[in-house]
Parts: C-alpha cells; sequence; structure tokens
C-alpha cells in the first residue's frame, strides 16, 4: 500500500537530494537555535556548511544521554515552552530525568510517518 505516492515512489537520486536537503535544513536550524548544539558542534569541529553529501552525516556529533540529563528540561528545545504541544519524559530511575519536547508540527509530521508505516504494512482507513 502507497500513503504518499510522491514521497514513496521519487527515484532514489531524489530521495537522496531530499534527505539531504532536509538533514541541511535541520543540522542549521539546530545549529541557529539552540545554544547547546552551537556549542557542542563547534567544540567537535563541525559546522553546518560542512554537509556536502549525505555521508558527511558522520561529521555530526552524536548528542548522548548526558546530554540530556545535562539540559534537563527544556535546554534542548529550538522553540518556546508556549509552542510546545507534548513533553515525553523519563522518570529518572537511573540519574536525573530526561525531557523529549513536540510542537505541533512534530507532531503532524510523527503522525505522517505512522500513516505511512500502517499503509506500508496493509493497514487501511477501515481498519482499528
Amino acid at each position: 500500500m502507497i500513503y504518499d505516492k510522491k514521497l514513496e515512489t521519487m527515484s532514489r537520486e531524489e530521495m537522496k537530494a531530499l534527505q539531504l536537503e532536509k538533514l541541511k535544513k535541520a543540522v542549521r536550524y539546530a545549529y541557529e537555535k539552540v545554544p547547546f548544539y552551537k556549542k557542542k558542534y563547534d567544540a567537535a569541529g563541525f559546522h553546518p556548511d560542512m554537509l556536502n553529501t549525505l555521508d558527511d552525516i558522520r561529521r555530526i556529533p552524536f548528542v548522548e544521554k548526558y546530554d540530556l540529563r545535562d539540559n534537563y528540561p527544556y535546554g534542548l528545545a529550538a522553540v518556546s515552552t508556549k509552542k510546545l504541544l507534548r513533553v515525553h519524559a523519563s522518570s529518572g530511575t537511573s540519574g536525573k530525568p530526561t525531557v523529549v519536547v513536540y510542537t505541533k508540527k512534530d507532531l503532524n509530521m510523527w503522525s505522517r510517518c505512522c500513516a505511512r508505516l500502517i499503509a506500508a504494512g496493509g493497514g487501511t482507513k477501515n481498519d482499528i
């Protein structure tokens, strides 16, 4: 089953171009909007302008569990807390809790990802 014909039937080259475009946009956005990412990228000698191919994803420093804890609760958010619609948090049983936040745009994107997954598995609008 196909949920999004344009996305799911594009050529491999179109897909790679779209992935690179979105990766560049996401990394630059994080670098410009979240002080944590700017500091982490700069410390690792990485800059968003270094992304020229999908293989360059290897240059992006990892975010580790301690980064989530050290920036608790909203230090990794790229938007004002007024724009947050959902907050997922751990209980913190093995240390300081961790938080992941979502905007309306994030939730819409996640819903589309789930819909594509369900359609790929054969699910239809008639399924519950």
